[in-house]
């Protein structure tokens, strides 16, 4: 079980398809034991193959998993209702989000209401380090030293990948109860987003606000930063976080 779900993990967070070989060698088993595993998976739709290059990727079930996942999950529930209204009080893209392993899953988005056409991110896997969404989460994650235990790769040449420049962004989230992000995850965008914790206070995952870096850090800021941190608070509320949680008062 151990050894198909460490395949599983593989497939969805590299290149959409690998061959046994490659998969092999990222997950330190044998090629004749993995093409098991993989048959294995095969049968019950968790991986397809491509019948031209023999390279496998995620099949069916898992999105089949994944729709029953987002169906079960409370956060992405209770949010609903402060998603969209940050949404309307912002002008901006909404999303709930919380962590998987080392990265960010896109539990619910709420696009920015106008007539521009935009791409539905739910499901979207961001590593930890690059967003604000991030940054929310890990600065009161209880095994923060296991984040950081991952590669932390850049994805422009505006990600923070230096520990010590790291912990002092978590620093600041834990002091001021917000996270921004500045084109760290994409070139031209940023963030805004504040923690989401459940009862007693757990950090549960994380809300936030993304779009044009301009637009977001230009003289709109502040008001952005209050409207993120009264939607944090309220959906704390809402998944029975006690009042007593530091980062809301």
């Amino acid at each position: 079980m151990e050894r198909a779900a460490l395949i599983l993990r593989t497939l969805g967070a590299g290149a959409p398809r690998l061959g046994v070989t490659e998969i092999a060698q990222r997950v330190g088993l044998a090629k004749p034991t993995v093409h098991g595993l993989l048959r294995t998976l095969e049968r019950h739709e968790l991986v397809v193959q491509d019948v031209e290059t023999g390279k496998y990727a995620l099949g069916p079930a898992v999105l089949q998993l994944g729709n029953a996942y987002l169906d079960g999950s409370e956060l992405r529930a209770r949010s609903l209702l402060w998603a969209d209204s940050l949404a309307q009080r912002a002008n901006e893209s909404v999303w709930v989000a919380t962590l998987s392993g080392s990265r960010v899953i896109v539990l619910h988005h709420v696009f920015r209401p106008d007539d521009m056409v935009q791409i539905l991110e739910v499901g979207a896997a961001i590593p930890w380090h690059a967003c604000a969404l991030g940054h929310a989460i890990a600065a009161y994650h209880p095994r923060i030293e296991e984040l950081f235990e991952e590669p932390l790769v850049p994805l422009t040449g505006q990600t923070r990948t230096d520990r010590e420049e790291l912990e002092e962004a978590l620093t600041a989230v834990r002091r001021t109860g917000m996270a921004v992000e500045d084109q760290e995850a994409a070139l031209g965008d940023a963030g805004i987003a504040a923690p989401v914790f459940s009862r007693g206070g757990v950090v549960a995952g994380a809300i936030g606000v993304v779009g044009p870096a301009e637009r977001l850090l230009g003289v709109r800021r502040n008001d952005l930063l209050l409207a993120v941190r009264e939607s944090g608070r309220a959906l704390s509320r809402d998944l029975g976080a006690p009042r007593s949680t530091s980062t809301y008062g």
